[in-house]
């Protein structure tokens, strides 16, 4: 049987928010799997012993619907919008949040294996696509914000990526704008000086619960079973017979707990970024990430923490070889491929460019020095 580091076996460290019950839902279908690879490993019936009619898929789920951003809810959502684009929130005026997770490519630093920040130092780490990112547990490679909002203000802070010298010097830049006044005072009418960090990182927060994209995934999961080509549906179950399913599951097909890189083998590199193990000081974390959700995964490459996986197929063998100890054959992983096609979803029009006026200048190599931002190495993403 298969070495999986199932979901959930870390879940009291993580704080997840998923009942025992809902847990077991998951892990059934999972377990009905394993079940079916011990009996047939390597028979050429087991394609067609793994189920894959929709009512069966219990570990996943389709995109849950936005609430229409309506009244106050709107203000906040165009108020975030806002914020995300400006340049002016880096210590130079030199980058936004946008110019690391750009929304009109996937949400993310799309061909980088990690981004540029403000005076032209590269980043630690891989900048994970913003795109469904509020269906995750945690946000960050290692968990270290809990919510959008609590990662909002991170890289804004961070002196290799927008380098602002805190809090004060954020909200100093905004309470000079009337503009930004009164987008706040909409966005917050019950606050007496409602330009604060907190709202800000809240607003933007709203602004990415947004960024949501139903893909024909989420049609087959509600019973639409001819979403998916007859190519993808073999991709899935290649997906199920290998062990994907362990670790990429529910809504955004990922982003649910901290795995190990090199939970059946041991990763080959584990010096230059130890994970969790950074964050927490204990040993245990050593190689745990949170799992990277898989949705639109055929647009967001580079892959991996450290963006060196510059091909699709190649992150899908050392994922196989790696996390479930399968050797794939190049069919199997095509086939897999043929299914992660089927779960990116177009760009929501409204929301996948910058808002008119918005000051949009892409961070580059050769950058001025800011005059006020610490330039002491930090840990991006």
């Amino acid at each position: 049987m298969t070495k999986f580091d199932l979901p959930g076996c870390r879940a009291k460290e993580a704080g997840r928010k998923y009942s025992a019950a809902k847990m077991a839902l998951w892990l059934m279908p999972l377990l009905a799997v394993s079940i079916v690879l011990g009996c047939h490993r390597g028979s050429n019936s087991l394609q067609a012993a793994i189920s894959i009619q929709p009512a069966n898929l219990l570990m996943f789920a389709p995109l849950p619907a936005a609430a229409p951003a309506d009244g106050i809810t709107a203000e906040k959502v165009n108020l975030g919008r806002k914020l995300y684009f400006d340049t002016h929130l880096s210590d130079n005026n030199s980058i936004s949040c946008n110019s690391c997770h750009d929304v009109a490519n996937y949400g993310a630093d799309k061909g980088h294996a990690v981004s540029i920040g403000h005076i032209g130092k590269p980043g630690g780490r891989n900048s994970p696509t913003v795109y469904n990112a509020g269906l995750q547990f945690v946000q960050f490679w290692d968990g270290r914000a809990p919510t959008l909002a609590a990662q909002a203000s991170g890289p804004m802070m961070n002196p290799v990526e927008m380098g602002m010298s805190g809090t004060d010097a954020v909200l100093a830049l905004l309470r000079t704008s009337p503009e930004y006044l009164s987008a706040f005072r909409n966005a917050y009418p019950a606050i007496k000086d409602p330009v604060t960090m907190d709202n800000a990182t809240d607003a933007i927060a709203q602004f990415e619960s947004r960024l949501l994209t139903p893909a024909p995934w989420d049609d087959y999961l509600r019973g639409n079973e001819n979403a998916l080509t007859a190519d993808q549906k073999d991709g899935l179950r290649v997906f199920l017979r290998t062990g994907c399913a362990a670790c990429h599951a529910g809504a955004g097909m990922g982003g649910n707990s901290y795995q190990k890189l090199g939970a059946f083998t041991d990763w080959p590199d584990q010096k230059s970024d130890t994970g969790r193990l950074a964050l927490t000081h204990e040993a245990r974390d050593a190689m745990y990430f949170k799992v990277p959700l898989l949705r639109n995964i055929d647009q967001t490459g580079p892959w991996f923490h450290n963006g060196q996986v510059t091909a699709l197929e190649d992150a899908v063998r050392l994922m196989a070889q790696y996390q479930t100890g399968h050797e794939l054959s190049s069919q199997d992983v095509g086939s897999i491929i043929s299914f992660l096609h089927a779960l990116t979803g177009p760009l929501p029009a409204e929301f996948a460019q910058a808002p008119a006026g918005a000051a949009t200048q892409k961070a580059s190599g050769n950058i001025k020095q800011g005059g006020a931002a610490n330039t002491a190495a930090g840990k991006v993403e």
